[in-house]
């Protein structure tokens, strides 16, 4: 009894996986499967990063448990906005020689097009404003936290 061939994993919808749904790590299942210890990592990084937006929420940004937590959430949409732009980015025939090693048939295999280029685009903007986003905040938070320990000192 022959195994049934696997369908070949298709850049464009693992690259529109990681930009839409990243945070939950769906594209790494679809890639590597329901093993993959990094998938299992992305949804427990988001939810630690929406403790601390909750928290903000809740507490304002002064709450210093809030700024350690809510950039954990920023990085995580950052890397994974990378990681959209990384496959998009590999060329078709590196993405089969990854992906797809046991596709024989040149013609079973899917070839990207604008759909890729487009997912590419939007990871570049979200990846970038969230990045920058939440470097800012981040070092506003500790240079705002550094003065207020110094007037502790200095008093």
């Amino acid at each position: 009894m022959q195994d049934a061939p696997t369908p070949a994993k298709s850049k464009t919808l693992a690259t529109w996986l990681a930009f839409l749904v990243g945070t939950l790590g769906l594209h790494r299942f679809y890639l590597y499967g329901w093993r993959d210890r990094l998938g299992w990592a992305m949804p427990v990084l988001t939810l630690i990063g929406l403790a601390g937006l909750r928290r903000v929420e809740r507490y304002g940004q002064d709450d210093t448990l809030s700024w350690l937590l809510l950039p954990v959430l920023g990085f995580t949409v950052a890397g994974t906005m990378l990681q959209a732009i990384l496959y998009g980015l590999t060329t078709d025939a590196r993405w089969h020689a990854r992906h797809n090693p046991g596709l024989t048939d040149p013609a079973m295999a899917s070839h990207s097009g604008w759909a890729v280029v487009i997912a590419v685009v939007l990871a570049l903007m979200v990846g970038a404003t969230v990045l920058m986003a939440t470097i800012a905040f981040s070092g506003q938070r500790y240079f705002e936290y550094q003065v207020e320990e110094a007037r502790k000192i200095s008093q």
